[in-house]
């Protein structure tokens, strides 16, 4: 008796307290319950499903949700197609959404070109290094190379170039997810159309003379690209150039003629680089050939 009233009376008492929170947390839960609006769901299956978190959101679900309360824009997710997109505007009772293909670029070449203020020798991260004194680099726009951007690329379409030691994105790999983008610490990657052929490989925005004592390659405004473009696609802002890209046609005049070499060709545009640098280098060698043979003819 002493043994039922001290040890199974208490085990039933539990059992059935527990019984009874378990039926009231199944029939609250049924009755507050919040339907999920089936459209959501079908907006989530035709976003891309990469989880990247390039939109701002924690997943294709959060931001599925967010799409439909309009509280976000289909832009913010490159990794979706065109033709899905399209379908997602129907889900919503939109107008045809229609966005720009992107890929991202690193706006820095410098790299092992650029001036160190010290030797790091912590944990090999771009964020860890930028806690000690703004980083590593003499320019506070420089890239470290210490693979932030490509650990937090789900798609290994970002490595350090080997002769560089920068950062450099693959166009042909990238999605656009903006995930590099949101993990540098120096918010030196951006977006720019996937047409692109050249881009600005430089973010620092201090005047020339400043530049050069830190960098080899960096943009020192010095107004050649701007002055030489046939269409006007670039200007100089804040002692950097930029680029137009509505206006550039791709002559690869201005990353021809840059004398800092920092405006790099890209996708189409590093073939279309490639044939006018060498017609040029041929020109010249017929121009110091002819030199030299009138040189000769003069002295006979």
């Amino acid at each position: 008796m002493e043994i039922f009233l001290g040890i199974i009376v208490p085990i039933l008492i539990v059992t059935a307290i527990a019984a009874l929170f378990a039926f009231c947390l199944s029939y609250l839960g049924d009755k507050l319950t919040v339907e999920r609006d089936a459209r959501i769901d079908d907006i989530e299956r035709n976003l891309a499903g990469a989880n990247c978190g390039g939109c701002g959101y924690a997943g294709c679900s959060q931001f599925a949700e967010a799409l439909f309360k309009g509280e976000a824009d289909i832009s913010r997710c490159n990794p979706t197609s065109p033709e899905n997109k399209k379908n997602i505007a129907k889900i919503l009772g939109m107008s045809e959404m229609t966005s720009v293909a992107t890929m991202a670029v690193v706006h820095c070449a410098g790299g092992n070109r650029a001036a160190d203020k010290y030797d790091y020798q912590g944990f090999g991260d771009c964020q860890s290094a930028e806690i000690l004194a703004g980083g590593s680099k003499a320019c506070e726009y420089g890239c470290m190379g210490l693979c932030t951007c490509v650990h937090a690329c789900g798609f290994a379409s970002v490595a350090i170039c080997k002769d560089t030691g920068a950062s450099k994105v693959d166009p042909d790999k990238c999605t656009s997810c903006g995930a590099c983008v949101a993990a540098c610490p120096k918010k030196i990657i951006g977006r720019i159309p996937k047409t692109a052929m050249v881009y600005i490989a430089c973010s620092n925005t201090t005047k020339g003379k400043d530049v050069m004592a830190v960098c080899k390659v960096g943009c020192i405004a010095c107004g050649k690209c701007e002055r030489g473009c046939p269409k006007g696609a670039i200007t100089l802002s804040n002692n950097l150039a930029a680029i137009d890209y509505d206006k550039c046609i791709g002559c690869m005049k201005c990353a021809v003629d840059c004398p800092r070499g920092c405006i790099l060709p890209i996708g189409a545009g590093i073939e279309r680089f490639d044939k006018i640098k060498q017609a040029r280098e041929k020109q010249a060698q017929k121009a110091t050939d002819a030199a030299k043979t009138g040189a000769t003819e003069n002295t006979k």
